[in-house]
Order: C-alpha cells, then structure tokens, then sequence
C-alpha cells in the first residue's frame, strides 16, 4: 500500500466517521455526474456559432486555465486573451497563454468549416488576438474536426508500442504550420535525454514554493469542484484518486515528493512511443499562436489515429534545460512545446466552462 492510498482511505475512515458515507459523496460529488457533464460539452457539432465556439475551448490549453474570451461580430469571431487567467510563475512571458490561444483557433477553424464557415485566420489588429473571417458555403468535413472532441491530454502510462512510419508521417503533415518547425524523437538513446531533463525540470518546480502555491490554485481534486469551477487539473483525469478538497491539498503539501513524481514521469515517458518538440521560427505573440495551431493539429491527428498523449513541458517551462532540449535534436532555437504520444488508456475528460461565459 502506497501512501497515496493510506491517504485515500484514512480521510474515508474520517469523512464517513464524521458524516457517514454521505458526507463523503456530498464532499466529492459523483463520477457518474461528472462523466455526464463532459459528455455534454463534447456533444456532437450543431451548426449555430456557440457550438462552434465551445468545440473550440475543447482545444489543449496550459493548466486548463482556459485562458481566452470569444468575440462574435458579423461574419467573424475573434479569440482574444483572458489576462485574469494567466500564471505567471510557471509562464512569466504568456508563452504558454498564447500557445493555449493558437490552439483553440486550430480547433475553431475545423469546426467553423465543418459547419460551412471556410475562413482566414489572422492576427488583431493589435497583435495580441486571432481573428476568423469566413464566408458562408459548403460544409467540409475533416477528420480532425472529428476528432476534437475525443482528444485529451492522457497523463498516464502506455504500452510502447512503436508507431508506425506511415503514422508518424501522417502526424509531421497535419502539423505542418508555416513558421513552425517538428522535431519527432523515437530512438531510446534520444527519448531517454528528453527523459532526465523533463525530471529535471520537474524536481526545479516541486522545490519552487511559488509554484507549487500556483500549481495548487489550479487543481481540482473531485468532481464537485470541476464541474463548479469548469476549469483546472481535474485529478481523476491524470490518473490520481478523487478526494475532498481540504484533504486533496493536504495530500499535496505533505505527500506528494519530486522524487515519487520522478519516477512516475520516467515510466510515462519509457512507456511512450515518441516525443514531439515543436519549434517556433520567432519568439513572438503571432508564432506562439501557431505552435499552438501545430501542436493542436498534431494531437487531432493522433487521436484519429489511435494514439493517446500528454504535455512534458517541464524543459521548456525551466529556462536553464532549454538549450540543453534544443540541443538533442540539433537545433538552436527556443524550444516551445514537448508532448509524448503512444498507445495507452483512455482517463476522464478535463472539464470547460460554460460557453456563456467566455463570449464576450
């Protein structure tokens, strides 16, 4: 029995002690209830402009801040940033706030022409946003457009399984963005020194109070608070046990070590396929917002294909393992986003907000 687990069943023995088996249900909420509620947001695509913006929020996005507001304006919707949501401890420079952006435009692009909307997206006049104008016409179908709503970010371990070349090919095409450049490490030799840096990255944050109090802001422990709060790291979701909220954080503070998380990491990422390191030409608003766009893509595509991922941004997260990532796939520029890919589990969906409530 792992602490983890002595945790999970002594905070029971209390909860129940305390309140009975209800008190532990009404602390928690119910997974079924939960599971609903995703479904919902995941609905199939109806061709009105709020479903189109909420297939847009499924996009993969830093912290699940959901760091973006929509404006709807004759025959155009625009994307801009939520500065409220921000984290400006693990992302001081909005690198990741405007990744999140470029990945919500990939997906409201799909959606929007699968509904008959074929557009341009460009850059606000003032640099800071993403605006789609489009035309109406024929809807276009898209296995990406397909694919968004069952896309997830799968922290969990896979099966190795290779995959195969035409796979890899077909992920490097969906992602090809002007302005954005793919690295794809399959080798061992390569993937194991993506490896020690993502856990030496990790071990940085978890010793950094600053994160770890920003980190927990954003975490939601059970399902009530995921669906109350429609944002955050719903915890079921990676994979780690549904807790009352008091006692989620005291789990958090007193348990959970860089070393544990280590290995967790090392067996997630040797478990992996591959790693996907993106780069961008220009460490700017307007490239950020298309690595998103290809990160996006790319993970579109991999859920057509079977494939499962996770975000290891860890080296790119800690300035000082940058040039050292950069370095293993021979380039020289600013790393901007790492994901493992391979053949695992499906977990719980990661929770949204309303679309209400982000349409300005």
């Amino acid at each position: 029995m792992n602490r983890r687990t002595m945790l999970v069943g002594a905070g029971a023995a209390l909860v129940t002690a305390g309140t009975g088996v209800a008190g532990w249900r009404s602390a928690v909420g119910s997974m079924a209830q939960y599971e609903a509620f995703a479904a919902g947001l995941r609905d199939r695509l109806t061709p009105d402009l709020e479903a189109i913006v909420r297939y847009a929020t499924l996009a993969a996005n830093s912290h699940n801040t959901q760091p973006w507001r929509f404006q709807l304006e004759g025959q155009a919707i625009e994307i801009r940033p939520d500065l409220q949501r921000r984290t400006p401890v693990v992302d001081p420079d909005d690198h990741h706030l405007y990744v999140s952006l470029g990945c919500a435009a990939a997906n409201l692009m799909l959606a929007a022409a699968a509904t008959g909307r074929t557009g341009e997206a460009s850059l606000t006049a003032d640099g800071n946003g993403i605006r789609y104008d489009y035309l109406m016409g024929e809807a276009k179908a898209d296995p990406l457009a397909d694919a968004i709503p069952k896309r997830q970010s799968t922290r969990a371990e896979y099966d190795a399984r290779a995959t195969p070349a035409a796979d890899l090919a077909e992920l490097e095409r969906a992602a090809a963005i002007p302005g954005v450049s793919l690295a794809l490490v399959t080798d061992q030799g390569r993937m194991k020194q993506v490896r020690d840096l993502v856990l030496a990255g990790n071990e940085d944050q978890m010793n950094d109070p600053a994160f770890m109090h920003e980190l927990k802001q954003w975490i939601r422990f059970n399902p009530r608070s995921a669906m109350a709060r429609g944002d955050g790291l719903f915890s079921a979701a990676s994979g780690s046990p549904v807790l009352p909220t008091s006692l989620g954080r005291i789990a958090l503070d007193r348990l959970f070590s860089a070393a544990q998380e280590n290995e967790k990491y090392a067996r997630q990422i040797d478990s992996s396929a591959g790693v996907a390191i993106f780069f961008a030409e220009r460490p700017d608003h307007d490239h950020w917002i298309r690595v998103g766009q290809a990160c996006q893509r790319f993970a579109l595509a991999a859920t057509s294909l079977g494939l499962k991922l996770a975000f290891i941004n860890q080296p790119v997260e800690v300035a000082r393992l940058r040039a050292d990532l950069a370095g293993i796939v021979g380039e020289t520029r600013r790393p901007d986003i790492v994901m493992r890919f391979g053949y695992g589990p499906a977990l719980p969906f990661s929770p949204r907000r309303p679309v209400a409530s982000i349409i300005a």
